[in-house]
């Protein structure tokens, strides 16, 4: 090595502790660390008033009410409700945030209203949608009736009588399905005109940035991204208007394939104007988000789910990578190695989270990247609505259904909406066991990058060198592991009520979650400005890549729907019980 104590490995073989801020990994590390302490500082310090008092009589109500009867009932459901409305994000700092920072609206006929609503539209949707609000109203006093008047008749028996509580619970269920509704119908009554243009602008600047500080560091010249980055940020607001239309939002087409379908007419047309090129940084974008989303992967909520899930996020996933990769390798045989393992840890992961950190541990080219994530979202948008439909259809528990999606479907937004379409129930299984799976990104990169140096790249007769390992590990996996430990360490300090205020719907929903979004989709708008057709076409010969998938993703959809019935109701069904 040099003389310089501090060089490390790097493409030229040599490098300095520069890196820090010279490389995108870095800056990935530092920007998101940027948003998680801003989130910190404005929501931690904005509890509701009175947060702590009333937080304390719901769980008096909770303990009570548990101690009392055999089912959740009514006084149950109030006290949950109680505590879910105290929120920081409610705050006048998160409401300004979220006027600032929110996405285009949702539409139906009119796609302007994704971005503007006058005062007689929203008079005009505020009376449609009274009717629709009253008549919920209506519906759930009635269930309320109903749930109240069997409560009373198993309490009247002590609630010894089985068949008293089954119908009580039953009918407490009837009412939370009719509360949901009308908590639905009611945000729609509650529409109010908006002009998302003018904040839309100000967001873009404040991104424009933030991204190109980063970029001029790098060594890159920010006045020329800045001007591409306007182009790419139109896309992404495009992408986010098509996604937000009610029609598309019933067949779960989202912002991400719009995105890219938006970015590959324009790529594959008239070409990509070269002043947008120097914005068009896909991996800087996404690897930003993704060291926000370890700030979502909470440790107390894994345990929460216990066991069983541990088991099918962390025994399924690699079973289904490895067989998959050597499916390729040995049966289909496909010809590029690196095209082969991103595919497989894109479907058995997490999706374009895990390829991303996948393809930058093995070296992979980014028309296979491109690939890779075109696979994952073609599919996920199909078992988004496919696999609900199919659990009800048949009439399988929610909770086996909900582990189900959760360990299959790839992106962690589509899992829970089709757990949404089941039950609250179906939704945390499904959420939870992806957030489990999640954690396995940084595992799956660091163990590519080690495989790849020790067998596919490795040159006989010599020796594995570790830091060549260090070099090809993607450095934002640390962020995303660091953010992970230091907001599960936080959660856990202030308790699980306290967390859910300022955590869950303070600093994660009120910003950092917000703004993965928009990285997202800048860096989905990226893949398709950058990706033309011609040069995907040499890895679709024989159809090898589809094959893979299909092949893949069915025998991870066998495995894990097999540990989940087994872990969930064979081995631990007390844990299921409580779920």
């Amino acid at each position: 090595m040099a003389d310089n104590e501090s060089q490390v490995v790097t493409d030229s073989g040599r490098g300095s502790i520069s890196d820090l801020w010279k490389k995108e990994d870095y800056w990935a590390i530092w920007l998101g660390f940027i948003l998680l302490v801003v989130g910190m500082i404005l929501y931690f310090p904005n509890a509701p008033e009175g947060t702590d008092k009333k937080i304390a009589e719901a769980n008096a109500s909770l303990e009570a009410e548990s101690a009392k009867a055999p089912f959740k009932t009514i006084a149950w459901y109030k006290a949950v409700d109680a505590k879910k409305k105290l929120k920081a994000t409610s705050s006048p700092v998160g409401k300004a945030i979220k006027k600032f920072t929110s996405k285009p609206h949702k539409w139906s006929s009119n796609p302007f209203n994704a971005l503007f609503m006058g005062e007689e539209a929203a008079k005009a949707k505020q009376a449609k949608a009274q009717t629709k609000y009253d008549a919920a109203k209506k519906s759930e006093a009635d269930a309320l009736t109903a749930a109240k008047t069997a409560e009373d008749s198993a309490a009247a028996k002590n609630f010894e009588d089985e068949s008293l509580n089954t119908a009580a619970a039953k009918a407490i269920g009837d009412w939370r399905t009719a509360h949901s509704k009308t908590s639905s119908a009611k945000k729609k009554a509650g529409a109010k005109p908006y002009n998302q243009l003018v904040y839309l602008i100000g967001l873009m600047i404040a991104l424009a940035i933030f991204f190109g500080i980063g970029m001029l560091a790098m060594g890159h010249s920010m006045p020329k991204f800045m001007i591409g980055f306007l182009f790419v940020f139109l896309i992404s607001v495009l992408a986010f208007a098509a996604a937000s239309n009610s029609t598309m939002k019933h067949y779960g087409i989202g912002y991400a394939a719009w995105a890219i379908i938006f970015g590959l007419v324009i790529s594959n047309t008239i070409g990509t104007p070269k002043w947008v090129m120097p914005a068009v940084q896909t991996e800087y974008y996404i690897k930003t988000g993704l060291v926000l989303l370890g700030a979502e992967i909470l440790f107390g909520k894994i345990l929460s789910i216990g066991i069983p899930g541990i088991f099918v996020a962390w025994v399924v996933t690699p079973t289904v990578l490895i067989t998959t990769y050597l499916f390729g390798q040995k049966i289909i045989k496909i010809p590029s190695k690196t095209l082969n393992i991103t595919i497989s840890s894109d479907m058995s992961v997490c999706g374009v989270s895990a390829a991303i950190a996948t393809a930058a541990a093995c070296r992979a080219k980014k028309e296979e990247l491109t690939l890779a994530v075109g696979l994952s979202l073609v599919f996920t948008s199909v078992m988004m609505i496919v696999m609900p439909a199919f659990i009800k259809a048949v009439g399988m528990p929610h909770v086996l259904g909900g582990a189900w999606m959760g360990g299959t479907i790839d992106a962690t937004g589509a899992v829970a909406a089709a757990g949404a379409f089941l039950s609250d129930k179906a939704l945390y299984v499904a959420a939870t066991i992806k957030m489990i799976q999640n954690v396995l990104i940084g595992v799956i990169a660091f163990c590519v990058a080690v495989y790849w140096c020790a067998k596919v790249d490795r040159v006989e007769g010599q020796r594995v060198s570790w830091m060549e390992i260090w070099y090809r590990f993607p450095k934002f996996v640390i962020g995303f592991i660091a953010a992970s430990i230091i907001f599960s360490l936080i959660y856990q300090s202030m308790g699980k009520d306290v967390a859910y205020v300022l955590v869950d719907h303070g600093a994660i929903r009120g910003l950092s979650k917000i703004f993965r979004g928009w990285f997202f989709c800048l860096a989905f708008a990226s893949i398709g400005l950058a990706t033309n057709f011609r040069e995907l076409k040499e890895y679709f010969k024989g159809g090898k890549p589809f094959i893979l998938y299909i092949c893949g993703q069915t025998f991870n959809l066998i495995l894990t729907l097999t540990m989940a019935y087994i872990m969930f109701y064979l081995v631990f069904p007390e844990i299921t019980a409580k779920i």
